[in-house]
C-alpha cells in the first residue's frame, strides 16, 4: 500500500504532465524507463519491457534493468491468450498460473508476477511489460497504469490533432462564461487563465431559476489539446445531464463513465460542482479538487465531502455536501495551478497563504478579490510565466 497517497498523486501528476513535453520520437522509451526509475519503488515495479506489434506478432525493442542472467522471448505471438487479454482490457496483471505472457527464464531469474498494458495510435500498437516485486496492490497498479496509458494513448493520438488547435481553442473558449450570471444577492466573478493555447481547466455557471444556480470548476490532467477535449466533454455533459434534472452525484457518476470510456482526451479530472439556492444553502459533490472555501468574517470552512477524481476507474460513488453561505460570506474556488505555483526557492503558495489572502481582502466586491488572488500567486512566483492553468470564482453573498 501507498505510505503517503497524497504525495504519490502528485508525483503522478508531475510523470503525465512531462510525458506531454517529451518529444514523439522518445516518449514511449522514457515511459518505459521513468515508470521503473521513478514510480517503480512507489508501486513495486521493476524489469520493464517494450514491444512493438508487426503484422501478427509483437516484437521487443527495448529492455529496462532486465537481468542478464534471465532470457526473454524476442516476440509476442498476436493470438497469444495472454496477449489477447492484455489488448482486450487494456491492462492485464497475470498472477493466474494457467497464463503466461511467454517469458522464459533461466534457473537465476526468478519471475515475479508480470503486469502488462498497451497504447495505439491508429493502426499503431505498443505493448509494455513489466514484474511486480512482493507487497503491489492490485488497486494502486490498475489506476496507476490505466491512468498512464490513457494520458499516453492521448499524448501519441494528439500529434494528428495539433493542426486543429485554433478551432479547438475556439471552442473552449465558448464553452467558459463570457460573463458571471446576475443574481440578486450575489456578487460573483471567475478568471481562467491558460499555459497553452487551450487549457485543461474550466469553470461554468448554470442558471436553474431566479433561486437557484449551479457552479462547476475543474481541472484536466496534462495540457494541451487532449485536455481540452476532455473539458468540452465535461462542461456538455454536465450541461445536459443537469437539464435532465438528474440529482447531482448521478450526473457526476455518469460523467465518470463518459470519461473513462474516452480515448482522445486525458484520463481523469478533478471536479467540484455545487449548487446553491438565493438563501444561502449549498449542496455540493467534490470529486478530487482542491477543496473551495467558504470565509465568513474569521471563520473558514473547506468544502471536501464527495469521492474520487473522474475518470481512472469505470465506476465511482460520489457523496454529497452540505454548507451555507451566510450574508456577507465569500465561496471561493480555484484550481491547483494557484496553490501549486513555486516561488525562487521552490515553496509553493499552499492553501495557507490563499486562506490568509482572502480573509485579509474578502471585503473587495467579488471582480477585485478574484484579481487580487490570481496577481497575490503571480507575484509570489517572482512574476514568471504560469506552469500550470489556473482557476479562481468568487461567488459573495451580500449582506442585506
Amino acid at each position: 500500500m501507498l505510505s503517503n497517497p497524497k504525495d504519490f498523486y502528485r508525483k503522478l501528476d508531475t510523470f503525465l504532465s512531462e510525458i506531454y513535453q517529451i518529444g514523439s520520437e522518445n516518449v514511449l522509451s522514457v515511459v518505459l524507463k521513468e515508470l521503473v526509475n521513478f514510480l517503480g519503488k512507489d508501486l513495486n515495479i521493476q524489469n520493464g519491457r517494450l514491444y512493438e506489434l508487426d503484422v501478427d506478432q509483437f516484437i521487443l525493442i527495448e529492455c529496462m534493468n532486465i537481468d542478464e542472467s534471465c532470457s526473454l522471448d524476442k516476440t509476442l505471438p498476436l493470438d497469444n491468450e495472454a496477449v489477447q487479454l492484455v489488448l482486450q482490457n487494456g491492462s492485464y496483471i497475470f498472477n493466474e498460473s494457467r497464463l503466461s505472457l511467454l517469458i522464459e527464464t533461466k534457473a537465476k531469474c526468478d519471475l515475479l508476477t508480470p503486469v502488462a498494458f498497451f497504447v495505439q495510435r491508429e493502426d499503431q500498437k505498443w505493448m509494455f511489460v513489466f514484474e511486480l516485486q512482493p507487497g503491489w496492490d492490485r488497486e494502486e497498479i490498475d489506476f496507476s497504469l490505466n491512468t498512464i496509458r490513457k494520458v499516453l494513448n492521448a499524448r501519441i493520438s494528439s500529434e494528428i490533432f495539433q493542426n486543429y488547435l485554433h478551432q479547438a481553442e475556439l471552442i473552449q473558449r465558448s464553452l467558459l462564461p463570457k460573463s458571471p450570471p446576475k443574481i440578486e444577492g450575489f456578487d460573483i466573478a471567475g478568471k481562467s487563465i491558460s499555459t497553452d493555447i487551450v487549457g485543461g481547466d474550466l469553470y461554468d455557471f448554470i442558471e436553474f431559476d431566479e433561486e437557484t444556480l449551479g457552479v462547476a470548476i475543474g481541472d484536466a490532467s496534462g495540457h494541451g489539446l487532449p485536455a481540452a477535449l476532455l473539458v468540452r466533454d465535461v462542461v456538455t455533459g454536465l450541461r445536459m445531464g443537469l437539464e435532465k434534472e438528474m440529482k447531482l452525484t448521478r450526473v457526476l457518476e455518469k460523467l465518470n463513465r463518459v470519461i473513462h470510456r474516452s480515448t482522445l482526451s486525458t484520463s481523469f479530472i478533478s471536479l467540484f460542482y455545487g449548487e446553491i439556492e438565493t438563501n444561502g444553502n449549498l449542496v455540493y459533490s467534490n470529486a478530487g479538487h482542491p477543496p473551495p472555501l467558504i470565509v465568513s468574517e474569521y471563520n473558514v470552512q473547506t468544502l471536501d465531502q464527495g469521492g474520487f477524481i473522474l475518470g481512472p476507474m469505470p465506476e465511482v460513488k460520489l457523496k454529497r455536501g452540505f454548507a451555507f453561505l451566510k450574508p456577507g460570506s465569500a465561496l471561493i474556488l480555484y484550481s491547483d495551478g494557484l496553490i501549486e505555483r513555486l516561488n525562487r526557492y521552490g515553496v509553493p503558495f499552499e492553501i495557507e497563504r490563499l486562506t490568509k489572502t482572502v480573509l485579509e481582502y474578502q471585503h473587495l466586491p467579488a471582480e477585485d478579490l478574484v484579481n487580487l488572488i490570481i496577481d497575490s500567486a503571480y507575484n509570489f512566483g517572482n512574476k514568471s510565466k504560469w506552469k500550470d492553468d489556473v482557476t479562481v470564482v468568487v461567488i459573495k453573498r451580500l449582506k442585506g
